[in-house]
């Protein structure tokens, strides 16, 4: 018999072992349950979609068990990175660094750091997150609202009556940052820290906390993976592929600043989609692709799969068009697809200064027709300049997610 089996059978003064045991054996159950159910229909089985569900599947337990077990505490909080090269779900921005931490009404907290290289941040104080039953963005402050730029220095209060400090309200569960880089280049990204001002003595843990954690972890993961999935799954089947609704998308319990406008491709290895889209009146604006059963990014460290402001061109008559495809047609704009048949194209801009929408349109050619689809002078770009393109970013991706 094992030291756990022996100590569960030691009565009273091991029970606690047993509760915690118990919600450890149904976590190892959903992982062997999960494992079979996400390499087949309704998730995405085709060109290796089965194997990319099952690291998905991977990437909720690392995001979620570490989450609900040791972010718990909001006397005790800690910034959790989530969404970063390794970690992704529910459609990330490829420009920011997300990091949350346990926070609750009542308490107050100190968030403190350093811009160094970031453009923005958002704070949200969120009720939860999108793919939970209840969820909602309660409270945002951003950057350039507390007049801070690059290389900054940060401090923001929570909670409490001190003057300029941020109300929680009712609900909240969570401090969620998201930090924005619009310019790629190797610099020191920003940094975060959280304090509470109200600390308590940390609590023993006990096998109730412990498998109420454990429980959540597999509440947040089941529901990250099937609802994300759905998501993309119902939002394609209410478009035409190749083509955008012009139906501009904000999320009604999301972040207020926030625009979107969706599509999903299908194209041929030969073929390519061009969008053409106005440049929009925002502080912030791109264009990203996504992969279909996970919503995570086409690889952004293996492909040029993202662009923002700072990395489109915008062609001589005011409008940006980007390439959508897996072969370098040498165009300025090429979105690297990874020669995916079908994917999620997503234009966002945030921030609006005015009534102007991207208002995009669609056109798909062969990929020898691409340069002839575009302006006459919309720049080329030859090989060894994409490859230092691609070299540059992926030296500010080392900096923006190392440890």
């Amino acid at each position: 018999m094992s030291d756990i089996g022996a100590a569960v059978e030691a009565g009273d003064t091991m029970s606690d072992i047993g509760t915690a045991i118990e919600a450890w054996d149904e976590w190892c159950e959903l992982l062997k349950r999960m494992g079979r159910e996400v390499v087949a229909p309704p998730y995405p089985t085709d060109g290796g979609g089965d194997l990319e569900m099952l690291e998905h599947l991977a990437d909720n337990v690392e995001a979620f068990l570490g989450w609900e077990v040791f972010h718990a505490d909001p006397s005790r909080p800690f910034f959790n990175r989530q969404n970063d090269l390794t970690v992704q779900w529910g459609g990330p921005n490829a420009d920011n660094v997300y990091r949350h931490a346990r926070i609750e009404p009542g308490r107050r907290y100190r968030i403190t750091g350093k811009m160094h290289g970031c453009d923005d941040f958002i704070l949200a104080l969120r009720a939860g997150f999108m793919h939970n039953d209840v969820w909602g963005t309660k409270a945002t402050v951003t950057a350039h609202d507390l007049g801070l730029g690059r290389h900054d220095d940060i401090e923001i209060l929570l909670g409490g009556d001190e003057p300029g400090a941020v109300a929680i309200p009712d609900g909240v569960l969570s401090a969620s940052i998201r930090e924005y880089y619009f310019d790629w280049t190797a610099d020191e990204p920003a940094f975060f820290t959280i304090e509470c001002l109200d600390p308590e003595p940390a609590p023993l843990l006990d096998g109730t906390t412990f498998a109420n954690r454990v429980r959540r972890a597999m509440m947040q993961m089941t529901d990250s993976i099937e609802r994300w999935n759905a998501y993309m799954v119902m939002n394609r089947a209410e478009r035409i592929d190749n083509s955008f609704t012009n139906r501009t998308l904000e999320v009604s319990k999301g972040l207020s600043m926030a625009r979107y406008e969706f599509c999903f491709w299908d194209l041929e290895p030969d073929q390519a989609l061009i969008v053409t889209a106005q440049v929009p009146e925002a502080h912030y604006w791109g264009a990203q692709l996504y992969m279909m059963g996970t919503f995570e990014l086409v690889d952004t460290y293996a492909h040029i799969s993202c662009r923002n402001q700072t990395q489109t061109t915008v062609d001589s008559d005011g409008k940006v068009r980007y390439v959508v495809c897996g072969t370098d047609p040498g165009a300025a704009n090429w979105l690297d697809n990874a020669n995916r048949r079908n994917g999620l194209c997503t234009l966002r801009w945030f921030w609006p200064t005015g009534d102007q929408a991207m208002t995009p349109t669609t056109q798909v050619v062969d990929l020898a027709d691409v340069a002839a689809a575009l302006p006459a002078d919309h720049p080329a770009v030859i090989l060894p300049d994409r490859a230092a393109d691609l070299a540059t970013r992926q030296a500010h991706l080392r900096h923006r997610f190392r440890t």
